[in-house]
C-alpha cells in the first residue's frame, strides 16, 4: 500500500458510516430504547474538523446511512438478524427522509449522501458510482460500528483495489474490547491512525 501522504487530496473523500439520528441522537430509535455509548456520541465532534480540512484541499465527504426500506403499510423491511438483535427497531425507523435517518447535525452538509441496507457502504449503494463521477480513488473511514458497517466497507474497498484510511478514535463498538480486536484484524486491509494524526496529515498539505 502506497503512503497516504502521497495521496492527492482532491482525489479523496472522507466517508463516515451510520452517524445518524436514529443511532446517536437521544430522540432517534436507538436513543429512545436506551441504547447508546459515550464513545459513539464523542465521534462527530471528533470527525468534523477532518471533514474542513480534506475540503479545504479539494477533497470531498461522504456520508453512509443505514437505510429500512418501508413497505406499503410502512411496516420496514428488517433482515432476521437485525430483528432478533433489535427488537425495537418498528415504523419509521431509519426511513428515507426521516429526522432520524437523516445525518448528525454536527456533520451536516454531505456532498452525497449513500443509502445502505446492509453492513458495507458499497453493498447494492450507488458509492462506486460517486466515486467514479467526481473522482475519487482513496477513501478516509470513521463510523459505527468498527466490527460492522466500517470494517465490512474496509474489507471491500480492500477487495476493490481501493486504498483506505482508518481512522481508528474516529469509530467505535458497543464493547471497547471489540474496538481493539477489529482494528488489529484489519492492520492488513487499511491504513490506520487517529484524528489528530490525520487532521495534522490534512492541514500540512497545505
Amino acid at each position: 500500500m502506497s503512503s497516504p501522504r502521497d495521496w492527492d487530496l482532491a482525489r479523496t473523500a472522507l466517508l463516515t458510516i451510520d452517524l445518524q439520528n436514529d443511532f446517536l441522537h437521544s430522540e432517534g430509535a436507538y436513543g429512545r430504547a436506551g441504547q447508546g455509548s459515550d464513545s459513539i456520541a464523542a465521534l462527530p465532534d471528533r470527525i468534523a474538523p477532518l471533514i474542513k480540512a480534506l475540503r479545504d484541499q479539494g477533497g470531498r465527504y461522504f456520508s453512509a446511512q443505514f437505510t429500512l426500506v418501508p413497505d406499503r403499510d410502512g411496516t420496514p423491511l428488517i433482515a432476521p438478524h437485525l430483528k432478533e438483535l433489535r427488537p425495537f427497531l418498528g415504523k419509521g425507523d431509519f426511513a428515507p427522509g426521516s429526522f432520524g435517518h437523516g445525518l448528525v447535525d454536527a456533520l451536516q452538509p454531505a456532498d452525497f449522501v449513500i443509502e445502505k441496507v446492509a453492513y458495507s457502504a458499497f453493498y447494492q449503494t450507488r458509492l462506486e458510482y460517486i466515486m467514479r463521477a467526481v473522482g475519487v480513488d482513496h477513501l478516509i473511514v470513521g463510523g459505527i460500528v468498527t466490527n460492522g458497517g466500517v470494517a465490512s466497507t474496509l474489507r471491500d474497498a480492500h477487495l476493490r483495489n481501493i486504498e483506505t484510511v482508518m481512522l481508528t478514535d474516529g469509530c467505535a463498538a458497543f464493547r471497547q474490547e471489540i474496538h481493539n480486536a477489529t482494528l488489529l484484524s484489519l492492520g492488513s486491509v487499511t491504513h490506520q491512525m487517529t484524528c489528530r494524526d490525520a487532521q495534522d496529515w490534512l492541514e500540512g498539505a497545505a
